[in-house]
């Protein structure tokens, strides 16, 4: 064999072997791009589409307490005929009781407020934890994670424990003199939001910590040399350079706090109107499936299609800003 046709034959083999590589490198990228998807599809898509379908049902007393509607058992021909059986009826009844529309209000209202509040509370800790030395940030980030290693629930009853007339607070006041009687906290909206802001306050400390930390401090000392004083340097350098974990502090906080069940049932009391507590009533007490999952996709709706307008928007912006 010449050596032109060795040649030829290694660059062949090369070629089918670096073939062979951009191929697999392709599957693996696209791989890892389905992966997450495929975890929606199944953990997000699938269920979501399940508790819509029971929404346009009716309710019956059977086990489950509904109508099937379009499934697959009577074939094709079934599945036409049931899709006639669907009905708008669970969403037009939540829009004529106001129960409903009052639990959504109320549910927004408590979750705004007690996301400013935990902002308030867990931006100086966050900044402090950016500003303090190197060697000491992880053992202050494992004291903010510190409370997920015991039980949410366990962490709600101490509160119990903590703001009832007899508890540790109100007795700390009274043998201090601060205070002639007990205050009332418990079963008032006063104890949601300390038990809103409690739990949920290392979802807001973690994303502003990661923001601030990436932010450089020199801006500070050249707008104080500059002669800026520290506050005005504050509103217009580091908080502005901070609104991404701002914004994802607020959202993480936000979002599972309008349909918080525990904290309400047990620190609000049975007169504190929320829509999870709504919404488990009607699983549970009422047996309603259909107009608990219609509950449930309206509530769904109202906390997507804002964040998706707001990422939108927000998308557009960082391409003008390019």
């Amino acid at each position: 064999m010449t050596d032109t046709a060795i040649a030829a034959s290694s660059a062949t083999e090369y070629a089918g072997r670096s073939g062979f590589a951009r191929a697999l490198n392709a599957f693996v990228s696209r791989l890892v791009i389905i992966v997450p998807y495929l975890w929606l599809l199944f953990f997000f898509l699938v269920p979501f589409i399940i508790v819509f379908k029971i929404s346009l049902s009716q309710t019956a007393i059977a086990m489950p307490p509904y109508i099937p509607v379009l499934g697959f058992g009577e074939g094709l021909s079934g599945f036409w005929a049931q899709l006639k059986q669907l009905s708008i009826d669970n969403y037009l009844w939540l829009t004529e009781d106001a129960l409903y529309f009052n639990a959504y209000v109320s549910s927004v209202v408590i979750a705004g407020i007690s996301t400013i509040l935990t902002l308030l509370v867990g931006y100086p800790i966050a900044y402090g934890m950016a500003r303090a030395p190197a060697t000491l940030r992880p053992t202050l980030l494992m004291l903010v994670i510190l409370p997920f290693w015991t039980s949410f629930l366990i962490r709600v009853y101490a509160w119990i424990g903590i703001l009832k007339p007899e508890g540790l607070l109100n007795q700390f006041l009274l043998a201090t003199g601060i205070i002639d009687q007990p205050l009332i906290i418990l079963n008032t909206h006063t104890a949601i939001f300390i038990g809103i802001v409690y739990s949920y306050l290392p979802f807001m400390i973690l994303p502003l910590y990661s923001a601030l930390e990436k932010m450089d401090f020199s801006l500070i000392e050249a707008a104080q040399d500059l002669g800026c004083p520290p506050i005005s340097a504050f509103w217009k350098i580091t908080f502005p350079l901070s609104i991404p974990g701002v914004v994802a502090g607020c959202l993480l906080v936000f979002i599972p706090a309008v349909g918080e069940f525990v904290i309400p049932d047990l620190l609000g009391g049975s007169q504190t109107l929320m829509i999870g507590k709504t919404l488990w009533n009607e699983f549970f007490a009422n047996r309603d499936w259909p107009v608990s999952s219609a509950v449930a996709v309206i509530l769904l709706l109202l906390l997507v299609i804002p964040i998706m307008i707001f990422q939108h928007a927000q998308a557009r912006a960082q391409e003008q800003g390019r």
